[in-house]
């Protein structure tokens, strides 16, 4: 077992060589990638736009994304993945020889386990639901399948899978993932977001639901960390090891540990449920105003413009606690301002306009 899995790294590592070695010049591109393929985009970029012109997909979106990293921390933690700018120099697999040389980069230092790759799956799930989606509303209440429909059909799927080649080589590339992980992650990305497909009880959740399943989920993996370490199993080993062979200690961030990215998604989910049982969302997004495309365009253009603007406050990370409490309240602003706060401002702003117009 060990020996196979040996020889499937070293596989990896001669990828990320040979990548490096021929596409040198596409070093600021497969960075890019990179970094748009991290969830943060998802949850500050896509779901605005998305929510405000089609509910369902936005909601899908979120719920897809938040238990699709939740369960990529859960087969992290099982699999105990190996990441390639660490592992070259761990293993003694190259006893009798010199170990390969890899470059690293500025996103390369990831502290948690590398199977499956979360960009990937992320990327896969999230680019699934809006292809599906798209497809969809192509195809119109009447479900047909016409020659437009079937062009369509190809270039988005093409789109897709150039989407999910280009994550998988970008991280092979900066040698955060081994080429057999990114391959997990777009299927299991997948595979969830098909699922979500068949759930429909997630649209109209209340409160009660939206708190019942942060809690389950925050305590199982509490719950399943503890059981880990008392069975004397440190889950935490990748944290050192990223310390250790990181060509620069300030490469290194606590936002990339696995409870940092738990507690992200849970302020996203929990700030999601709080929003759509606001007062304020009802008196927006389901008045007369939200079906208005004025209102809706408004709505994505000043969510944007604060989304972004909040993206810029970093929570202090000298103090670990406090950066986890505040990256969960960060996370939570983020839906409810996007679904809450800001349409209800941008209604009561055109109802004012309107008033003033009569």
């Amino acid at each position: 077992m060990e020996a196979g899995m040996n020889l499937l790294h070293d596989t990896g590592i001669q990828a990320t060589r040979w990548l490096q070695e021929y596409f040198q010049g596409s070093q600021d591109w497969f960075l890019f990638i990179s970094f748009a393929a991290d969830l943060r985009n998802a949850f500050f970029v896509l779901f605005p736009i998305w929510f405000h012109f089609s509910e369902s997909v936005g909601i899908r979106l979120i719920w897809v994304a938040v238990i699709g990293d939740w369960l990529n921390l859960v087969f992290k933690w099982i699999l105990f993945g190996e990441r390639p700018y660490w592992w070259v120099h761990e293993t003694d697999y190259y006893r009798n020889t010199s170990a390969p040389e890899i470059q690293q980069f500025p996103l390369t230092c990831e502290t948690g386990p590398g199977s499956p790759s979360g960009h990937a799956m992320g990327a896969a799930g999230v680019y699934y639901i809006m292809v599906t989606a798209l497809l969809s509303t192509a195809m119109g209440k009447k479900q047909s399948r016409t020659l437009k429909y079937w062009v369509l059909w190809m270039v988005l799927w093409t789109g897709f899978w150039a989407v999910q080649v280009c994550v998988c080589l970008s991280r092979v590339f900066i040698a955060a993932h081994f080429p057999h992980q990114v391959i997990a992650g777009v299927i299991s990305g997948m595979a969830v977001a098909k699922t979500f497909q068949h759930v429909h009880c997630i649209y109209h959740a209340s409160l009660c639901r939206y708190l019942g399943v942060t809690f389950f989920l925050f305590s199982f993996a509490l719950g399943f960390y503890l059981l880990l370490l008392a069975l004397g199993v440190d889950l935490l080993w990748t944290l050192e090891r990223a310390r250790r062979w990181c060509a620069h200690p300030e490469w290194v961030h606590i936002d990339t540990t696995p409870f940092a990215s738990l507690l992200r998604n849970l302020g996203i989910l929990f700030g999601l449920g709080l929003a759509l049982n606001s007062h304020m969302y009802m008196e927006s997004c389901r008045g007369k105003q939200g079906r208005q495309l004025p209102f809706r365009l408004g709505c994505v253009a000043a969510s944007l413009l604060v989304l972004h603007l909040f993206d810029a406050f970093k929570p202090p990370s000298h103090m670990q606690l406090l950066f986890y409490v505040l990256s969960f309240c960060k996370s939570a602003a983020v839906p409810l301002a996007t679904v809450g706060l800001i349409p209800y401002c941008v209604s009561q702003l055109l109802a004012t306009q309107d008033k003033k117009a009569v």
